[in-house]
């Protein structure tokens, strides 16, 4: 199945589908196997998808129905909206939403069954929506156990949980998790982990202690899930490694036994021999170093690719060449070298930016090196101008099955 891009550049009459002009080629087989992988990692704690920015920029309808599908049991999102969204999608599995503002649609939120994060000033409003519906509120109670966002403080804790169970007592809310969120599980030899799990297990006590008993308690993230049992309890929160990407430095997707699920391609628009010397790009930062030819790939910063990223890779006709001079709003150029006539084949011919190292293609880990970021923005930033095309959804998904590769360029 096609899912258009939002700014409406379809046209049936003409017949082009701009997903195969330039497209992020979203493999849910790739997400069942990466939660397949980190539920055998978790058991017996249980998984949450976390699905939260149109799912990392896979498109969340589709991955959390295939995340669904694989196992997972719970679904996570940062705001409200996006959990009204997948619940007018259909989706009822249990769904938390944890990041609000004064303004937040806690109504709306309890009416859905949407659970609802505490970190403590949000209780009287959750209260107050849930007097309004006639209907209990879910909520988990959040602790900031070292990272300093979001979350009650420990020494606000005892507050929160004592508030919160009266609220219990009077059948306005149910009090089903306690939760957390780890600071450094990337890099596992720091003794921060330790620390917020020990403070995680006081909070716990402290709770139990006043009459909580939670359906579930969670603080592990995907690279804790991977490296830290310990911290599973009943619940864990993976969000980048469903995505198929690594949080470790120095360790790759595939040493995880993870799958990258997005595709992100293009065609070459044009393939042009230029002399020696020749600029490339706004401020001419790059010039040819002899006759070449440059080809034009048809991305750019509007697209959600880095600015910043000159020198990321892109492989075409079976060669990875580097963005040479800057990446401009919708375009960027490669130096394919002095091939002479042979750019005429070039031409039309598919360009990947980052995908599942097949062929030894490039990665998001190679943009995110590239940017001075890290993997989770890469994918993320895709922007809504770049179509989604969904391989591999379930058989009930769709009108049609869904072929099982990207789209290949006709000259």
């Amino acid at each position: 199945m096609t899912y258009p891009a939002a700014t409406g550049d379809f046209s049936a009459s003409s017949g082009k589908d701009p997903l195969y002009e330039r497209s992020a080629v979203i493999d849910l087989d790739a997400i069942r196997h990466n939660v397949r992988r980190l539920a055998g990692a978790a058991s017996p704690a249980k998984v949450m998808a976390v699905v939260k920015a149109d799912a990392y920029g896979h498109g969340a309808v589709p991955v959390a129905r295939a995340a669904l599908e694989a196992g997972a049991s719970w679904l996570g999102v940062a705001h409200i909206s996006e959990a009204l969204a997948l619940r007018a999608a259909g989706i009822d599995a249990p769904l938390l939403a944890w990041l609000h503002t004064t303004e937040s649609n806690f109504a709306a939120a309890v009416a859905a069954g949407v659970d609802i994060g505490c970190s403590g000033w949000e209780l009287e409003r959750i209260v107050a929506a849930a007097r309004d519906q006639e209907r209990p509120a879910r909520i988990h109670l959040k602790v900031d156990t070292g990272l300093g966002r979001n979350g009650a403080t420990l020494a606000s804790w005892d507050q929160l949980v004592g508030e919160a169970m009266e609220y219990q007592d009077q059948g306005l809310l149910r009090v089903v998790g306690i939760f957390s969120h780890l600071s450094v599980a990337d890099e596992p030899e720091r003794p921060e982990t330790d620390e917020q799990l020990a403070a995680f297990r006081e909070v716990l006590a402290i709770a139990e202690d006043a009459g909580v008993d939670p359906e579930v308690r969670h603080l592990a993230n995907t690279p804790a899930t991977l490296s830290r049992p310990d911290t599973h309890f009943d619940l864990v929160r993976v969000g980048l490694g469903i995505y198929g990407l690594s949080p470790f430095e120095g360790q790759t997707s595939a040493e995880l036994g993870l799958r990258p699920a997005m595709t992100l391609r293009t065609l070459v628009s044009q393939c042009k021999d230029v002399p020696d010397g020749q600029g490339v790009s706004y401020g001419l930062r790059y010039r040819t170093s002899g006759p070449s030819s440059l080809a034009l790939i048809p991305l750019g910063y509007a697209d959600g690719v880095p600015r910043v990223a000159t020198g990321g890779p892109v492989r075409v006709a079976g060669r990875t060449y580097p963005v040479v001079g800057r990446i401009a709003m919708d375009q960027m150029v490669i130096d394919v070298g002095n091939i002479g006539a042979a750019g005429a084949d070039l031409f039309g011919a598919e360009a990947v930016l980052f995908g599942n190292a097949d062929d030894d293609g490039p990665t998001a880990d190679d943009w995110a090196a590239a940017a001075g970021t890290n993997n989770y923005e890469i994918v993320t930033r895709i922007s809504p101008r770049v179509p989604r095309r969904f391989i591999n959804e379930s058989p009930a998904v769709g009108d049609s099955p869904a072929p099982h590769s990207a789209p290949k360029a006709t000259p």
